[in-house]
């Protein structure tokens, strides 16, 4: 966990011009799948690309960004990497404008769509965490939330809540927004 949250960050950020390297992308694949579905042929798909081809297909995502669609688009034309791989990669690189994508962190945010594995669903999922991100800052000098903090908290919270129910309240309707609200549906009612 380490190794995604500080230890990348840090090396991309360290770099003249941000990108991972191939060891970076098998580090970050190995961290991916430890924490969700676990499929071991993406392992193998990713050495298929060689060193240079990670490095120069990830520094061209990140100099896309902020528009995101280009930027994992560019990143999924490598072996072994689909859109949650690219999202996970692009928030270590740039948290401030990109989270990763777990299933748990999209449950929790109120109004979205069942689940999709879409670059379309991640966009609407980004503009809300985004959004919140923006709130929560609002007036802070230090301690800003960033889309990657958002999904760190989202996905803790979710566990919490998966593995000690106890412990955490439920907050789930505190989180949603008047916008997330529906009005109840209105019953009809029999006269006699």
């Amino acid at each position: 966990m380490a190794a995604y949250r500080e230890e990348l960050p840090a090396a991309i950020k360290g770099r003249v011009e941000k990108h991972v390297t191939r060891d970076d992308l098998e580090q970050l694949l190995a961290w991916k799948l430890a924490r969700g579905l676990f499929r071991p042929r993406l392992q193998q798909l990713v050495t298929v690309n060689s060193p240079e081809l990670v490095v120069q297909r990830s520094a061209a995502a990140f100099r896309l960004l902020p528009d995101m669609h280009a930027a994992v688009m560019e990143l999924c034309a490598l072996q072994g990497v689909g859109p949650a791989t690219a999202l996970a990669i692009l928030a270590a690189g740039a948290p401030e404008v990109a989270a990763f994508m777990s299933e748990e962190a999209v449950a929790a945010v109120p109004g979205l769509p069942a689940l999709q594995y879409t670059l379309k669903h991640y966009l609407l999922y980004l503009c809300r965490v985004q959004e919140r991100a923006t709130a929560l800052s609002r007036g802070r000098a230090s301690g800003l939330w960033t889309p990657h903090h958002m999904e760190t908290a989202l996905w803790t919270w979710a566990m919490g809540q998966k593995l000690c129910p106890d412990l955490l309240p439920d907050l789930s309707p505190s989180l949603a927004t008047p916008d997330d609200t529906r009005p109840a549906k209105k019953r009809r009612t029999q006269v006699d």
